[in-house]
């Protein structure tokens, strides 16, 4: 299936400046985003496709050699095909291998490479109460934090990093294969241009300390198991003046003693003796707000449900909160004296001389069981 046009999949003119390509870019990263969308595949689709074409336009290397040979001038697959200023299939080959090798790399190949933080996911579990309301509350997680000794450098106080031998600064080396030229992270400096030769002592010379700090969370009303909550910015810190990652908050919600979540539903099981369920009368059943009153009409029978609108839980995304259903069990009475079996005895003798209109579920299953054997 041919590709979609780039300029087309951002909605921009082939001549879009750099700040309308971002725009552009951003406007759908927000809409299609995975995290916005979590069970759309579609979405997933096209927040690809747009950040495919963005990484493409966004570089004059790239974009020079998309406007020239369109998508083959930008396909590592096809040999020979080189962007602006005569860039060639191995420094494609070599500019995606950075990109596996260093997710989040940012700035060019002169300078020591920039790497964004790595993402954090905290596990939180909540009452189904709290996640019907929401609630603020605060968490602590473990982070990383610029050594106060050496100020992130990591060289001993007094001194100062070197620049590393291997890479000449550049945080990058490039190792030549064959026909292929792979970049790769410098193994000496890994990716940070410089050399400590003095470590600072408190850090072990890594620039940074473990801490543990202290965040608010806002849990929002009608939260769902299994979703997250995203903090921007209190991941673990860039590489090189990096961009920090961001912090995930996964939602559990406990089990609870009387209700089931269903979407924005909850259901929950009633147990009602078998001479309310003959006579019928009203009941109280409980909700997440409160109590509700129920009238069980007389001949009710064991696994009926009654719905209560608008008593279930109003969902993040939801206009109306869900409904509460009451699946009733009728109890069979155990332990009777003799007094309470006599009873029972005298009136099952008098449902018989009713007929089958006392028992009409009995009399059907009699009869489809009297068609089998037949």
């Amino acid at each position: 299936m041919a590709k979609r046009d780039f300029y087309e999949t951002l909605g921009v003119a082939k001549n879009a400046s750099d700040d309308e390509l971002k725009k552009a870019y951003r406007k759908l990263a927000m809409k299609y985003h995975p995290d916005r969308n979590p069970d759309s595949k579609e979405a997933e689709e096209k927040f690809k496709q747009a950040k495919e074409a963005y990484e493409v336009l966004s570089d004059a290397n790239k974009r020079a050699a998309y406007d020239r040979y369109g998508h083959a001038g930008v396909d590592p697959n096809a040999a020979g095909m080189g962007g602006a200023g005569g860039a060639g299939f191995g420094d494609a080959f070599g500019d995606i291998f950075g990109e596996i090798f260093g997710a989040g790399r940012r700035g060019g190949g002169g300078g020591p490479q920039v790497y964004r933080g790595a993402d954090l996911k905290y596990a939180m579990e909540i009452t189904l109460e709290q996640a019907a309301n929401g609630f603020d509350t605060e968490i602590r997680v473990p982070s990383w934090e610029n050594c106060e000794v050496c100020k992130g450098s990591g060289a001993k106080a007094g001194t100062t990093p070197k620049t590393c031998r291997t890479c000449g600064g550049s945080g990058a080396v490039r190792m030549q294969q064959g026909f292929f030229s792979v970049q790769q992270t410098c193994p000496t400096c890994h990716g940070s241009g410089k050399e400590i030769t003095d470590p600072c002592v408190p850090c072990d010379g890594v620039g940074r300390t473990r801490r543990n700090k202290t965040l608010q969370v806002k849990i929002p009303a009608g939260i769902d198991d299994g979703m997250r909550i995203r903090s921007s910015g209190n991941g673990e810190p860039g590489i090189n003046g990096g961009p920090p990652g961001d912090l995930f908050v996964e939602i559990h919600i406990k089990e609870h003693k009387i209700f089931q979540r269903e979407n924005d539903d909850l259901h929950c099981e009633l147990t009602i003796p078998f001479t309310t369920a003959a006579l019928g009368g009203d009941i109280q059943v409980p909700t997440l707000n409160g109590k509700a009153e129920i009238t069980i009409p007389e001949g009710t029978q064991s696994g009926k449900t009654f719905r209560l609108r608008g008593k279930g839980i109003k969902g993040v995304r939801g206009a109306y909160p869900g409904d509460l259903y009451c699946h009733f069990v009728v109890e069979t009475p155990v332990k009777l004296t003799d007094e309470q079996k006599a009873i029972l005895r005298q009136f099952e003798s008098s449902l018989g001389e009713g007929g089958e209109r006392h028992s009409p579920q009995s009399k059907s299953w009699t009869d489809r069981v009297k068609d089998f054997f037949s």
